[in-house]
């Protein structure tokens, strides 16, 4: 029995559809030394930015994060330095980064049209349209 019709949770098919997408895009960023989950960090601190309003620019709260960036400032990608203000800590993205970046995007690309081809261009840009507007539907973490 499909467990799709098995449950009317919104949230169960949401993530069950995730993790396969994470697999397709994972699967083609692997090329690169990336996850996908590593590709959106990068994709999103192409400036410094505090580790607040990039937690925020993800969906993620500070301490899951701190935990995904430990790789990425382990590999030279990133590197955190402090703000005008000394508790402010800033991401920066380093030029391995930026290299690492421009080598993985025709592979996110290359994972991108996969989805697009495999449910089609149409329903693809609906989904998308309509998981923004869950997400701007749904309270943040500061509001929940």
């Amino acid at each position: 029995m499909d467990p799709l019709t098995q449950s009317p949770c919104t949230c169960f098919r949401l993530r069950r559809a995730a993790r396969r997408l994470s697999q397709i895009y994972d699967a083609h960023l692997a090329p690169a030394g990336l996850s996908l989950n590593a590709y959106s960090i990068l994709r999103r601190a192409p400036a410094p930015r505090q580790l607040g309003d990039l937690a925020e620019a993800l969906g993620m709260d500070r301490t899951t994060l701190t935990r995904n960036l430990k790789p990425l400032l382990t590999a030279g990608w990133l590197e955190q330095r402090r703000g005008d203000d000394a508790r402010q800590r800033l991401i920066v993205i380093t030029a391995a980064g930026k290299a690492c970046l421009r080598r993985a995007r025709p592979l996110w690309q290359r994972a991108q049209n996969e989805v697009e081809t495999t449910f089609g261009p149409t329903p693809t840009a609906r989904l998308n349209a309509l998981l923004d507007q869950l997400d701007h539907a749904l309270p943040t973490g500061a509001d929940a």
